[in-house]
């Protein structure tokens, strides 16, 4: 685990992002167990509380699942559960303003459409 914290959002967020991105890029897979709060709140010298908020929003959405006594594991399908609300968010954060604004200046789909195979194409 990489990160380094900063001001752009709460450190609890920035921990369940982080075990997410973990999730979506196959570092951590379904039954994975995830390191405990006391491993996390060492490494990065923050806060168990603060640790344990990030982690509990993740049991809260399904993508993690407890086992007492035992720690915290992926649930099963949670990459595919953080893959649809990711590009939910995508869709609402990103493409429905680039939308919005391509149709205020009477964009065409296809010249839209076209901007994008060139984006593509050049990668």
């Amino acid at each position: 685990m990489k990160v380094v914290f900063d001001d752009s959002k709460p450190i609890f967020q920035q921990i369940s992002d982080m075990i997410a991105n973990e999730i979506v890029e196959g570092e951590l897979l379904e039954g994975d167990q995830i390191p405990s709060t006391t491993e996390i709140s060492k490494f990065y010298q923050i806060n168990r509380a603060t640790v344990q908020k990030g982690l509990t929003a993740l049991v809260d959405a399904g993508y993690v699942y407890k086992q007492r006594g035992v720690g915290m594991f992926v649930a099963e399908g949670a990459k595919q559960k953080l893959l649809e609300k990711r590009k939910e968010d995508f869709y609402n954060e990103y493409l429905r303003p680039i939308l919005e604004e391509a149709k205020r200046i009477e964009m065409t789909k296809q010249e839209l459409q076209q901007l994008i195979e060139e984006e593509y194409e050049d990668d």
